[in-house]
């Protein structure tokens, strides 16, 4: 039933083929793997978690290197509470219970579990805040590089990377795994945009268009 649904979404709507495409090679070379171990991530890195939901993501990371200093955003209030349960008493987790962006202000976001989006149409909704990228960096990351960062923030990507990009903050990236997500035909257009840029200061590692892809900074 589920490859007849993903049959006529495809055949409705040609031009998610990019995404399709992307997935079955994704799954055909395996490639979640790169997303559940990080043997060569240094001691002492900072981490970014962008879209934490429950933290398995961040779990992975404290299992490949437990001498690291991960920070979650995670703008719905459940998960947030949750988070800050989990990994209460460790001191090298920070929850944050905003999302980051160019600007300060509010999200209206669908709620809809780990698609909640603030692209993506759906009936139940929250309102989340905003804390501008520069501003978070300033209170807390002063000069510091950061080692790896994970994004997956359900189309808010379109607003974060080029904040990063116009802020200069990019750079101080040195691995970025960021999936892209395909809810209009338009964001293939605003993908292409943002990784023009990105190939300025990185380079791609792997890629799989609208599932993941990862890029490091270049030396």
């Amino acid at each position: 039933m589920a490859s007849l649904k993903k049959w006529l979404d495809r055949r409705r709507n040609p031009w998610k083929g990019v995404f399709y495409d992307a997935l079955k090679q994704f799954r055909k070379d395996k490639a979640v793997r790169f997303l559940a171990t990080y043997p060569d991530l240094p001691a002492g890195s900072v981490v970014l978690d962008i879209g934490g939901f429950k933290g398995e993501w961040t779990d992975t990371v404290l299992a490949s290197q437990p001498d690291c200093t991960v920070y979650i955003f995670e703008p719905h209030p459940t998960f947030a509470e949750n988070l800050r349960q989990k990994f209460a008493g460790d001191d090298r987790v920070h929850v944050q219970d905003y999302a980051i962006g160019a600007a300060e202000g509010t999200l209206n976001l669908s709620d809809e579990g780990d698609a909640s989006s603030s692209v993506a149409d759906h009936q139940r909704s929250f309102s989340a805040r905003i804390v501008p990228v520069q501003q978070f960096f300033d209170d807390h990351l002063s000069d510091q590089r950061i080692a790896l960062a994970k994004i997956n923030i359900e189309g808010g990507e379109y607003d974060l990377l080029p904040a990063l990009i116009d802020a200069d903050l990019i750079g101080r990236i040195d691995r970025l795994q960021v999936q892209f997500h395909l809810f209009e035909p338009s964001l293939i257009d605003a993908r292409d945009r943002i990784i023009a840029q990105l190939g300025e200061t990185h380079k791609a590692a792997w890629s799989y268009a609208f599932v993941w892809e990862e890029w490091h900074a270049k030396r």
